[in-house]
């Protein structure tokens, strides 16, 4: 059994943090703990990049520096050599969120397949990522998804998606390098996994190369998981998976009531984190045929993890098995499990820091609605500052 103290070792986990940046994480935290304080900073900020005030230094040296790689890949290019001196890789994310023109999907697309040029040169970018309403509109994911058809503008748009789709995977299976596909809202879901399914059928023939996301606060994702893996085994292609408990939840309770159709998220916390922990034990089972990148910034499940890891005899650094976190959160899970030899990438955000404010911001109210993880990482700053002065 894995010793559940692992994670305390904060020498390990702030390594890499010189005593100002421990400060700044302190004060961060200590700010984010504070919902009001959350909900003032939201919108003075928004307020003050709409008005082109001079806010962005601040926003840089600040919020931004803590949560973000860079403005952009080559900026970020410091936070991935450091952070893989601890055996810790990166998964550059590129941040820029809610834009609906094509020339942006095509922008978007252009920047995923520069970072996986950048990823097959460095040893320390083995993933990249992306979003699928990055690459099309929200709405015709959703339209897809309803069975409802499309104008001829509207098929030529979808063509144009698919054909985003279709070059990222194409050259990430040339360069072999993995791509996880995030999820997004259960409303336009079903079409993003439609498609993933089709680039995991096309790419994954001898190995996962194409990777979708598991949302597990939805009670459908078990069965989900086990259908396409039996697809997959008549179909003889691998399947890739992220799993992660979900972002949007607020957002799916709201829908489902003025839509009046069932919640498609658990009642529970407890029920979510039990439907991850199913759905990652199946997967880790299955590791023959299905590959896993386990989301968590929970203690719980990585510690089960590890002891499933080992009673299956799966090797810490079978490339099958893959742990991650956001940069500049739960650095006493990354940074330790890399020191006891797993696979572990950080996402690492990046882009405009006007254009990744909306990420941030999402990343300040979800801190606020964790119970405990900002008390958590306020301990531990606390913890790992007592010891300095020691």
């Amino acid at each position: 059994m894995t010793t559940n103290s692992l994670f305390d070792n904060t020498e390990v986990a702030f390594a890499l943090k010189n005593d100002s940046e421990l400060e700044r994480a302190y004060f961060l935290f200590k700010m984010i703990s504070h919902e009001p304080l959350v909900r003032i900073g939201t919108a003075a900020t928004n307020f003050a990049l709409k008005a082109k005030l001079p806010v962005e230094g601040l926003i840089r040296s600040t919020v931004f520096d803590h949560f973000c790689g860079g403005v952009n890949e080559e900026d970020c290019l410091s936070v991935i050599d450091k952070m893989f001196t601890k055996g810790v890789s990166a998964v550059l994310d590129y941040s820029v969120e809610g834009k609906e023109e094509e020339s942006t999907f095509d922008e978007a697309r252009d920047k995923i397949l520069k970072i996986i040029r950048f990823a097959d040169e460095k040893e320390a970018m083995p993933i990249v990522v992306f979003k699928p309403t990055g690459f099309g509109r929200f709405y015709l994911y959703q339209k897809k998804g309803e069975g409802k058809a499309f104008s001829n503008e509207e098929q030529a748009e979808w063509d144009r998606i698919v054909a985003r789709f279709d070059d990222v995977c194409k050259l990430a299976k040339e360069k072999d390098v993995e791509v996880l596909i995030d999820g997004e809202e259960s409303w336009m879901q079903d079409a993003a996994d439609d498609l993933c399914e089709a680039m995991m059928r096309k790419y994954n023939t001898t190995k996962p190369i194409v990777y979708n996301t598991l949302q597990t606060y939805r009670w459908d994702r078990l069965d989900y998981l086990k259908g396409l893996h039996e697809r997959a085994q008549q179909g003889t292609f691998k399947v890739g998976f992220k799993i992660v408990r979900g972002a949007y939840m607020e957002k799916e309770r709201k829908r489902a009531e003025e839509k009046g159709y069932k919640s498609p998220i658990c009642e529970t916390k407890a029920a979510t984190d039990e439907n991850f922990n199913t759905c990652m034990t199946y997967i880790l089972n299955h590791l023959n045929t299905i590959s896993l990148f386990i989301g968590t910034h929970n203690e719980q499940s990585c510690y089960i993890a590890m002891d499933l890891m080992q009673a299956l005899g799966i090797d810490k650094k079978d490339n099958d098995v893959w742990f991650g976190q956001l940069y500049g959160m739960s650095d006493h899970i990354s940074f330790n499990l890399a020191a006891q030899g797993y696979n572990v990438a950080k996402y690492v955000p990046f882009g405009p820091v006007k254009d990744v404010m909306p990420y941030l911001i999402r990343r300040a109210e979800e801190n606020t609605s964790v119970a405990g993880q900002t008390s958590r990482e306020l301990n531990l700053l606390k913890q790992e500052k007592k010891r300095r002065k020691l």
